[in-house]
């Protein structure tokens, strides 16, 4: 009995003195990193909340925010195309940060998530740290792939989203890169891109190559894309390709090469041998050289540009093909088929690589 008195009252002591300790403070609630860093920008920034449902395409990879997946913005004043803004779900929660667009369909492009930003704070809300990172990352991947090497000097160094750069390509030739410019963004920092550019060993000359309709469409004004001092590279080139050779005219399309398809030129140079080839829209005559030197019994080229053709023959002689087993037509590629049908003309291989045949939104009407 007094031994159960006893443990009453020490109860009761331990219990009044708990009382008049002071409590522990409320613990804050979870802070994202994103959003300590943005709270810490002097102007602050805005944030695009995204519709239910929407966020997990995001999450997954694809970094264009088009409009129609924003529910709405906040920010006062409302951001202007160009400013850094956070991309968050539909509890304001930020998934990741991009740069947005007042214009283009595309409201915002995501460059770094969330959880990028928490394990590396180095690059969050910070673009040109953000280039000069991703930059150098494509410039060590191309390394380990073993580019540039003796036996090709000619690839693509930034492949936009494939390197998480999107709107942004950039085709190595030898000496010199091609930038092509497809997003706002990019002219917006165009110094950085180009300062990026220039500290890599082997690049010695850029050639700035804005995409003029797409970047229209992106809201920016044709005459502010033209360049304030001319260019000094050289309009052509030669470079190397698995072992082949090629003049490049830097005025022709996109880049003036396809470097994205050299892989695939790579491969067909193996299935030709004895082979009779076709290849329509043939540019500068990339796949026709591959599947010569592959030992193809002939070779059909057809193109409705000149230059390009002009080109596609010089490349021919540049490496010492036989040109007699290859032929350069200049005709429509619609026109040339039909006239094929007609004469029952047939082909081992064919390789049909058309320009875009929807280039702009209102050409859909007519497809």
């Amino acid at each position: 009995m007094q031994q159960q008195q006893l443990h009453a009252r020490l109860m009761k002591c331990l219990s009044c003195s708990h009382s008049h300790l002071p409590l522990p403070p409320p613990r804050p609630p979870p802070f994202h990193s994103l959003q300590r860093f943005a709270s810490s920008q002097p102007k602050g920034v805005a944030k695009v909340i995204l519709k239910k449902g929407k966020t997990q395409l995001f999450k997954d990879g694809s970094p264009m925010v088009y409009s129609g997946a924003i529910d709405r913005i906040i920010g006062r004043p409302p951001p202007k195309t160009g400013d850094i803004v956070l991309v968050a779900d539909g509890t304001e929660k930020p998934i990741g940060w991009g740069l947005y667009n007042s214009v283009s369909m595309f409201c915002v492009r995501l460059m770094q998530l969330e959880e990028e930003a928490t394990r590396d704070p180095s690059c969050a809300l910070d673009m040109e740290k953000l280039l000069e990172t991703r930059i150098n990352a494509a410039v060590e991947l191309r390394r380990g792939l073993g580019l540039p090497s003796a036996t090709t000097n000619a690839y693509r160094l930034v492949n936009s989203e494939g390197d998480r750069l999107s709107g942004l390509i950039v085709d190595v030739f030898g000496d010199l890169a091609v930038v092509a410019s497809s997003a706002a963004w990019v002219e917006t920092y165009k110094s950085k891109v180009k300062a990026c550019i220039s500290s890599i060993d082997e690049i010695n000359h850029i050639h700035w190559r804005p995409s003029v309709e797409i970047l229209k469409e992106e809201g920016m004004d044709a005459a502010d894309l033209k360049e304030l001092h001319p260019s000094t590279c050289p309009q052509r080139t030669k470079v190397i390709e698995n072992g082949i050779s090629y003049a490049i005219s830097l005025e022709g399309q996109k880049t003036g090469f396809y470097a994205d398809q050299r892989e695939n030129r790579m491969f067909l140079s193996t299935i030709s041998h004895g082979q009779r080839v076709l290849d329509v829209c043939c540019y500068s005559g990339g796949f026709a050289l591959n599947a010569a030197k592959g030992g193809a019994m002939s070779i059909t080229g057809v193109d409705t540009s000149l230059p390009a053709l002009e080109l596609a023959r010089e490349n021919i002689a540049l490496n010492n093909l036989d040109p007699e087993k290859t032929s350069f037509l200049r005709e429509d590629a619609t026109v040339f088929m039909k006239g094929a049908l007609s004469r029952n003309d047939s082909w081992d291989i064919v390789i049909l690589d058309p320009p875009k045949l929807a280039p702009r939104r209102k050409c859909f009407r007519h497809v």
